[in-house]
Parts: structure tokens; C-alpha cells; sequence
């Protein structure tokens, strides 16, 4: 028997595990990895679906449980070439060498649902000589060329998803705690914007020579260069400086009138009757 390949007689602890893909395979050879491949019936027969002596070829049904593709097979069912495939399910695949074809009599159906979308699932499948032994606690599916097809559906337990390992970026990798320099302060990732330069003409405004501060200031390197406004003097109003200085008395505050939208109109109503006047001069009335 190949490593692939699983008698009927093994321990029922795999049992847990829930069937994932059913197919027909030839032999070993053409069976897909990780497929177990039924080469006996329960009661020790060939499973062979093609019967006869000196018989070099034919197929055999096979199941897999790897859980990786993320999909169960929630149900099988065998069904005759006279009935219509049930809404969701389809026929299982088929791995067989060259001329080999599998009888269209009878067929095998599953339906595949996603692991995360049910609680119970087939979990085994058996297979026995037609009308002659009986599988505790299986479910019979009906005969096919001589054998009988059994499944076992029950829960299984849902996988626990694995954590998939994060790459560590190149600064965390270079951080070390056997570090032989001194600690480094931590640079924030959104540092402050730096402050704008100021440029050093407006402290020589204040100078007793204007003409010194502007040749002054051309002997410094700056970005905005020397202007027309570069060595003038500049200082506030005296009339305005008695104002910035007073502080606004609450009395003052206490005169302001808050206008309603009528006292608006008012204040600025209009009638035009200047304009209207004028119009009829111009345009007089036609007499009929």
C-alpha cells in the first residue's frame, strides 16, 4: 500500500478532522497529494470500481482533509444519470490515467462550503460489499457498481487561525540593548516646524546710521536680498499709540446699539420717487 493510501481498519482518530475534497483517482500514481486513496472495503475486498481478472487499470475513490484551501465538504450524495444534480453541489473530479473513464450510471456529488460557514461536516467515507455488511453509526449513500458508499458526517472543531509573523523594519532590528554608545533621545516622527529666520535688517533699523544698516545687511547672506524698504526707518503714530495704550471702558461698550433689521430699513429706505419722475418726463403718456 502507498503512503497515500489508508486501509479501512485504521485508528477513528483522524475522524475528527472534516473532509475537505472527494475524488477518483487510478492508482496511487495519479492520486493528488494529500488524498487518501480507499484501496479496500470494510471487509477486506478490493475497492477497485472495475471488476475482473487481469484487470491492469481502473479507479478508486479518494478524499482529502487538508484544511489549507479553507473549504469542507458539507454533504455527498449518490445520485443516478436520471436525476438532476441538487442546487449547489457538484460532481467530484476525476485523476485517471489515459483511456480509463468512470461509469456515468450512477454518480458522485458533494457539496463544498466554506470551513467557517458550518458546524458539522462529512468526516469519513467508507466503502463495503453490496448487501453484505453494515457500518455503525454511518449513513448509506446508496450502491455504486457493487459497493456501497458510507459517510460519517458529524461537528469538528473549527482551526485555529496562525499568526502570520511581521517583518521587522531595519530600525528595529539596529536597536540592541548591549549598545557599547550612550542612549540616543527618541526623534518624533511629526517634529515641530522649525522657526522662521529672521532677518537681522530689522534690528538695525534702530541704528543712529540708516545707510550703515543696508550696507550692513548686503554683507549677510539672505534669501530675500537687499529692497527699496531696507534701511528705512519705521515707527508707530503717535495717534495710534495713545489708542493701543487705553483700554476700552465697559460705558463706552455700554453705548453701542444693536439695530433691528427695521430700524435698518429704515435709516436707509429709498423710494426712487426722484427717478420715477424722471421716467415720466421722458416717456410721457400717449393720449388715444
Amino acid at each position: 500500500m502507498s503512503i497515500n493510501s489508508m486501509s479501512v481498519f485504521e485508528s477513528s482518530s483522524a475522524f475528527s478532522r472534516p473532509v475537505t475534497a472527494v475524488a477518483w483517482a487510478s492508482n496511487a500514481t495519479t492520486c493528488p497529494a494529500q488524498f487518501i486513496l480507499i484501496t479496500q472495503t470494510e471487509d477486506g475486498a478490493s475497492a477497485n470500481f472495475i471488476r475482473g481478472f487481469a484487470m491492469k487499470s481502473g479507479y478508486y475513490l479518494c478524499y482529502s482533509k487538508d484544511l489549507s484551501g479553507g473549504m469542507v465538504v458539507a454533504d455527498v450524495q449518490v445520485i443516478t444519470d436520471k436525476e438532476t444534480i441538487p442546487h449547489g453541489y457538484c460532481y467530484i473530479p476525476e485523476f485517471l490515467e489515459p483511456k480509463t473513464s468512470v461509469g456515468k450510471k450512477k454518480r458522485i456529488c458533494v457539496r463544498i462550503v466554506p470551513v467557517g460557514s458550518v458546524t458539522t461536516a462529512v468526516l469519513d467515507l467508507k466503502l463495503t460489499a453490496k448487501n453484505k455488511t453494515m457500518v455503525q453509526q454511518y449513513t448509506c449513500l446508496g450502491d455504486m457498481n457493487g459497493f456501497v458508499v458510507w459517510c460519517l458526517k458529524g461537528q469538528f472543531p473549527t482551526p485555529t487561525p496562525q499568526a502570520k509573523p511581521r517583518s521587522v523594519s531595519l530600525d528595529m532590528r539596529s536597536l540592541s540593548l548591549d549598545g557599547t554608545g550612550p542612549p540616543q533621545p527618541l526623534k518624533p516622527s511629526n517634529p515641530p516646524e522649525a522657526p522662521p529666520k529672521v532677518s537681522r535688517r530689522r534690528s538695525k533699523l534702530d541704528t543712529n546710521n540708516p545707510m550703515e544698516a543696508v550696507y550692513e545687511s548686503a554683507n549677510h547672506s539672505s534669501i530675500y536680498g537687499i529692497t527699496a524698504m531696507d534701511g528705512v526707518p519705521f515707527s508707530l503714530h503717535p495717534k495710534f499709540e495713545s489708542q493701543s495704550n487705553s483700554k476700552v471702558s465697559v460705558s463706552t461698550l455700554g453705548d453701542i446699539r444693536i439695530k433691528s433689521v427695521q430700524d435698518i430699513e429704515n435709516e436707509y429706505n429709498y423710494t426712487f420717487a426722484v427717478e420715477e419722475q424722471a421716467a415720466r418726463r421722458l416717456c410721457p403718456s400717449v393720449n388715444g
